[in-house]
């Protein structure tokens, strides 16, 4: 029984020193740092050009520019299709000039459909927006002066 014991000692005590010699060694390991390839080592001291976060930043402020861009021209596109309903009458060549407005308002999207630049996407939407109104505005005249014409004709008898 004592030669087990001693046997069992002198196991444990071989497998603690080698258990602390991979401690020293991975513990040493650490300390280095030490690249393991050569790629590792290139990694480590070859100067990459990294993206810093102002990059990233107005990437995403450009991104959520064109997003919101991107909403505003749909929506002036869908109130431009709504207001060309007004426009009943016939031009010279017999078309009604709705159908001639929304071909044109439709070809001028498509055309600037992939425009990047926020500055001119910009200067369209807000180009747009003035036509629109300006169109409506004297269309809303226009029938004034004509129910005004309708009450004074009806007026005088």
């Amino acid at each position: 029984m004592t030669a087990n014991i001693q046997k069992f000692r002198n196991l444990s005590t071989a497998m603690s020193h080698s258990f602390e010699s991979r401690c020293l060694l991975h513990h040493y390991r650490f300390l280095h740092h030490g690249p393991d390839t050569m790629e590792e080592l290139l990694d480590r001291h070859v100067v990459k050009k990294e993206k810093s976060l102002d990059d990233d930043e107005n990437e995403l402020l450009n991104r959520q520019r064109l997003t919101s861009s991107r909403r505003e021209a749909l929506s002036l596109y869908r109130d431009v299709i709504r207001a060309t309903r007004f426009f009943m009458w016939a031009n010279s060549q017999g078309n009604l000039w709705r159908d001639v407005l929304r071909e044109n308002v439709r070809k001028e999207f498509e055309e600037a459909r992939f425009e990047r630049d926020p500055e001119v996407i910009t200067r369209l939407l807000i180009g747009g927006r003035d036509a629109l109104q300006a169109a409506l505005d004297k269309l809303a005249e226009k029938q004034k002066q004509e129910i005004d014409k309708q009450r004074g004709n009806s007026n005088t008898p």
